[in-house]
Parts: C-alpha cells; structure tokens; sequence
C-alpha cells in the first residue's frame, strides 16, 4: 500500500502541489516521490475540481495527500472517498482537535465516516475493502502555532495521527506575533516538535523552500519532508529563462 511508504521508510520525500492544474500534479507522479500534497488551503483548486485532480494522480506511486482548509468531516470524507490517502489538517492545537480528525477519517468503531461501497477510492463497487473498520488513511497534522508546539506531546499520542507537520512559514508568523515572554525560538520550536513525534512514534515533517535545508532537518529528527511546489520550481524556471537573456 502506498500508506506504508511513509509509515515504514526511514525518509519520505515529497512536494507540493499548488497550481491546481491536474496536468502538473499528474507530470509529478511520473517520479519518485513518496508523496504529494494537493493544496486545497492557499492552492488555486476548488473543491469541485478534487475529483479530476485524484483522477490524474491516485494511480501513481506516491501517495496523495490533500490539505483541507479546515477540520471539516464532509469534506475529510468526500476527499477520502474520490481516492486521497491521507489528509493534512492545518493549524491543529490540541489533542482534541487532532481526535476530531482521526473521527472524521475512520469509520465504526474507530470513527463516524459515512461508508459507501461504490465511491472512487474503491472502484465504484469493484475493489471494496474486506473490512471497512481497517482502513487506514494518513494523517497529517500541522503545527503552526505556539499551542501546537505547546500540546505537540499530547497531539503526537493520539491513535491515528501519523505525522507532526510543521508549516514553518505559519509559524514562524505565529511565533513573532505572540506577546507572551514564554514563546520559544522557532529552531527551539522545531525541536519540540521532532522530539514530540519520535516519543511517539510518530514521523515529523516540513515544508522546505531551500534544499539545502534537507540534511539538517533529517538530523534533527524530520523524515517526511516535502522541497518545494509547483509553482515556485516554475516561478524558478521562469526566471532563469529571463535571466539567460540578460534581463
């Protein structure tokens, strides 16, 4: 299964899809990645797009993650069902709010998601899973705010959470915007959050712009990175192309 890729491998790379184009997330799966994110938060998809999106990418190797914008059930589920692996939940503060997650991905006894047999993610009644209860889709939560730095142990213990995702540039913003005297530095942030994952047994993840940045995040304890989107490679290759001709 592709879940496994990142629940099992030692390191996981993966990128980020923003453009809401089908045709560029598609282009990505052609390599070896072991995951994507479709950005259904800032990304410029709709929701009524998600159904072509997971059409062009679900059959690739990578595993297809999709970030909602918020702890929305029907939505969780509609994602679910039209054939993402997982879901990224942002700005998640608490245990609470995590569990909430867990629910709204798994169904009875685990969770309240709604089953049908015939949607996409298994083949419209042609592959349905021989226990519904053992389905078991990725969770990534992110951590975004000092509240989620400050309860990251209590998140990272509860049962369905597989990642502890950082959005640095969130909280970066969070944590220069709080007052309190008590707020750590962001690289103090980050090991909180690695530290929380690995008592766990959990994966913690970021987002990277600069690839450089991979080997010490790796160092610190990150093993589902993700370098990149699609449109800042293209915003790159863009502006190389004009700088080649002097501009």
């Amino acid at each position: 299964m592709k879940t496994t890729h990142i629940r099992e491998n030692a390191f996981s790379l993966g990128t980020w899809i923003s453009s809401g184009s089908p045709v560029v997330a598609e282009l990505t799966i052609q390599y070896p990645f072991g995951w994507i994110l479709i950005d259904f938060e800032h990304g410029s998809a709709s929701d009524a797009s998600m159904p072509e999106m997971l059409r062009g990418v679900s059959a690739g190797l990578p595993a297809v993650i999709v970030r909602v914008p918020e702890l929305q059930p029907s939505l969780i589920a509609r994602a679910l069902d039209w054939g993402a692996d997982g879901i990224m939940l942002p700005h998640v503060r608490s245990a609470q709010e995590a569990s909430q997650c867990v629910q709204a991905m798994h169904y009875p006894p685990h969770g309240h998601r709604g089953y049908s047999s015939s949607v996409r993610a298994y083949g419209y009644g042609t592959a349905t899973p021989a226990d519904p209860a053992k389905v078991q889709p990725l969770l990534f939560v992110q951590i975004e705010d000092l509240a989620g730095v400050n309860h990251s142990e209590a998140i990272a213990a509860v049962a369905g959470v597989d990642v502890l995702f950082v959005g640095p540039a969130d909280l970066k913003l969070a944590l220069a915007n709080e007052t309190t005297s008590e707020k750590p530095t962001f690289d103090d942030a980050i090991h909180t959050v690695a530290a929380a994952a690995a008592t766990h047994g959990k994966r913690a993840g970021i987002l990277l712009r600069d690839h450089t940045q991979v080997d010490t995040m790796r160092t610190l304890g990150y093993s589902c990175i993700a370098v990149d989107s699609d449109l800042a490679l293209l915003r790159q290759g863009y502006e190389r192309l004009i700088r080649s001709f002097g501009h």
